[in-house]
């Protein structure tokens, strides 16, 4: 059996590399190729391009690299046409992937997509061109499913991979430590961190015994950061939010995967959304969703406090997070707990026999 596969960035890699696993221990034989990561090529994906190739970050940098992007994305259309696998698999990405898929399933090549992009909660009409492009789609989320099964597109839901790497936190004991997570792009971090601020002096006005630390996921902007919490006696850290999530009573977090995270590991949260004026009418006239956080997209109901744009100000925040701290939240964790356990499904196994059980249809 010929799997091509196409994972175009980190994330997609680290998921991909279980799910090539995965497909190598249900069909031994099977040969795997296509774009792909370090991690993917460990466990035994042949690598015809590598994921640097389109692994960019930013706006200019994407538009420095279109040509040489389009290029790569024609050079694996023309492969696989023609050395045509028995299914072509695109990891997430889907600006990238799914014109693949497209050019590929026009020729006669089965097709799947691993990752749904968010349809569900906003431009409803790609739908149109996933159903164009994609045989199958798996989804990491059950309300995905109903979504697709509405307009008439495959899919199966499969459950998340991280949940093979997060488990809720067992016999945690309260010690007045909250964490600022305020997002990893530039307009969201610039926007909140002065909110986040304002949030930390008015919570000190009523605990002084309250420590706070902010988790960033990278160091992009590490600098801009440490210049305006110098001396506010926040401990700043990069890349270990995990673990810093896990040592909180309270997670004050930009709207985000982020916040699956948390609910992962079973802490409570409030979640903060704030976009320029401009740019939240545009998103807010595109939602098409009640809530903007996974937890309570996924649970059907506002189980962690939401704060959206103007509502999102230091007074409000400080509010909501004194409220959750000085509160038994048992029922709060006991509802994230429902979360673990409904996506828990040991999604790469699951994955690589659902492709398997397609390609042999």
């Amino acid at each position: 059996m010929k799997i091509a596969i196409s994972a175009a960035e980190t994330s997609g890699d680290i998921i991909a590399s279980a799910l090539v696993k995965s497909l190598i221990e249900y069909q031994p034989d099977c040969q795997i190729e296509g774009l792909a990561g370090d991690k993917m090529s460990d466990e035994g994906c042949q690598r015809l391009w590598h994921i640097d190739q389109v692994n960019v970050m930013g706006l200019s940098e994407v538009v420095n690299k279109l040509p040489s992007l389009l290029r790569l994305r024609n050079s694996i259309v023309k492969y696989f046409s023609e050395n045509k696998p028995d299914v072509f698999i695109g990891v997430d990405s889907p600006d990238f992937n799914f014109k693949i898929e497209h050019k590929l399933k026009q020729c006669g090549v089965k097709t799947v997509h691993f990752i749904s992009p968010s349809v569900w909660a906003w431009r409803s009409n790609r739908i149109k061109k996933i159903k164009a492009s994609t045989d199958l789609i798996l989804c990491l989320f059950p309300f995905e499913v109903d979504f697709y099964e509405k307009h008439g597109q495959r899919a199966l839901f499969v459950g998340h991979p991280l949940t093979e790497k997060l488990q809720p936190r067992q016999n945690y004991k309260p010690s007045k430590k909250v964490l600022l997570m305020p997002g990893s792009r530039e307009a969201e971090i610039k926007s909140l961190l002065p909110e986040l601020l304002s949030t930390v002096a008015l919570m000190r006005e009523q605990d002084s015994k309250i420590q706070f630390s902010l988790a960033l996921a990278n160091d992009h902007f590490k600098v801009w950061v440490e210049e305006r919490i110098n001396k506010l006696g926040i401990e700043l850290s990069v890349g270990d939010a995990y673990l810093k999530i896990a040592q909180s009573d309270l997670v004050i977090v930009a709207s985000g995967t982020a916040t699956l995270e948390i609910a992962l590991l079973g802490v409570p949260m409030v979640v903060v959304y704030k976009l320029s004026g401009v740019s939240y009418q545009i998103v807010k006239r595109l939602l098409s969703t009640k809530f903007i956080s996974l937890p309570n997209v996924i649970l059907g109901k506002e189980v962690v406090p939401e704060l959206i744009q103007d509502n999102a100000n230091g007074k409000n925040i400080a509010n909501v997070a004194m409220q959750i701290i000085v509160s038994n939240n048992s029922k709060l964790v006991s509802e994230l707990r429902k979360i673990h356990t409904q996506l828990h499904q040991e999604a790469s196994a699951k994955s690589a026999k659902a492709i398997l059980e397609f390609v042999n249809e």
